[in-house]
């Protein structure tokens, strides 16, 4: 069983999502499934933004940042279960799991905070639409994406340092479909009460709760401006430019809640809610900004149109 007595491990065993062998292919086929279908849809996204003129905003420069992170992060969580399936080795060296680690980590921090900077995006849209262009031009959009993208690099390396100096691990079997921080934790015979703590704290109320309270802070303004609107079609279109960014923001928050926040009686619930937040929330984003965004909508017409008239 890969049974360790408290010693020092060179590679891990991911159990993956089931144990059952007559549900792994049907697992491998549902989660190429929602690869395939993140890598489309995020694909289309960006596809349309870079070469639809009309596009050229800044929400849609952020939304192109959301779609490259979609396929970030599920690339360096699904591709191991992929390939596992393919090669029908479950193993992963130490550095290949810090690595995973690491990136999972980035990715995931980097998504409560562009979240985060979507929301202020359509604050100034709706509070100050007289001075949108001007606030949000294009070194502020690109420097606000670099701060996205660079702070969440930085704010996961303490704890990803952390765990790769751990020296000692009851197991090597990780019952889990990829290298993750908890797992890890739960797993090590090392003192790991810096690292709670870190998580707790850095974790909990760093990266999660923060990006959280300051969307929050943003709606609240957002509301009260929309509410100051005397006619119901201007506070329907008001409403209507935010409900993407909303819906995602609901969906993201309500995954992580159900993961880390409720009780689970096994660690098959828990690899459910996982795989909820690390495939089926950026499988649907794509389709939450473009069934619910007009732009995106009448872009891909166009395209459509454009490519049928060259065939």
């Amino acid at each position: 069983m890969n049974e360790m007595n408290n010693t020092k491990v060179t590679s891990f065993i991911l159990k993956g999502i089931t144990d059952i062998p007559e549900y792994q292919l049907l697992t491998f086929i549902l989660v190429l499934y929602m690869y395939l279908i993140t890598l489309g849809g995020n694909g289309t996204i960006l596809f349309l933004v870079c070469l639809d003129s009309h596009l050229h905003k800044p929400m849609y420069f952020f939304l192109c940042n959301l779609s490259v992170l979609d396929i970030c992060s599920t690339t360096v969580t699904l591709h191991k279960i992929l390939v596992n399936f393919a090669t029908g080795d479950n193993e992963v060296s130490f550095i290949d799991c810090m690595v995973q680690v690491y990136f999972f980590s980035w990715f995931s921090c980097n998504n409560f905070i562009l979240l985060t900077v979507m929301g202020y995006d359509r604050y100034v849209a709706i509070c100050n639409p007289l001075q949108y262009t001007t606030v949000m031009n294009g070194k502020v959009c690109a420097g606000l994406a670099t701060f996205c993208w660079v702070c969440s690099l930085l704010q996961m390396l303490p704890a990803t340092m952390i765990i790769s100096q751990f020296s000692c691990y009851t197991s090597n079997i990780i019952n889990h479909f990829f290298c993750d921080l908890i797992p890890l934790m739960n797993l090590s015979c090392s003192d790991t009460s810096v690292l709670e703590l870190m998580i707790f704290t850095h974790g909990g109320l760093v990266v999660t709760f923060t990006p959280f309270l300051l969307t929050f802070i943003s709606y609240m303004f957002i509301i009260a401006t929309i509410m100051r609107i005397k006619s119901s079609r201007g506070r329907s279109k008001a409403f209507y430019t935010c409900s993407s960014h909303v819906t995602a923001v609901m969906l993201l928050y309500t995954s992580i809640v159900c993961q880390y926040l409720t009780p689970t009686d096994t660690f098959k619930s828990s690899k459910l809610l996982s795989l909820m937040n690390t495939a089926v929330v950026p499988m649907l984003n794509p389709f939450i900004y473009s069934l619910k965004n007009k732009d995106v909508k009448s872009a891909m017409r166009r395209k459509f149109k454009h490519c049928m008239s060259v065939l």
